[in-house]
């Protein structure tokens, strides 16, 4: 399963890693997603989030 935002899609970005050479290999940015006990349409579920929309109060927590 990738590691994904179920609220705004953020997933994996790609670039570069630039050495002091300047050789360049490929690299991945990972998204900051945390695993989250939220409700998801009524019911309490495991679900992955950004931090960004949890600091934005995007997602409801479950108790």
């Amino acid at each position: 399963m990738a590691r994904k935002c179920v609220i705004c899609g953020k997933g994996p970005m790609s670039g570069n890693n630039i050495s002091h050479s300047h050789r360049v290999t490929k690299r991945r940015f990972n998204a900051n997603v945390q695993k989250v006990r939220a409700v998801i349409e009524g019911s309490p579920k495991n679900v992955y989030v950004c931090t960004k929309c949890m600091k934005a109060n995007k997602v409801v927590r479950a108790v």
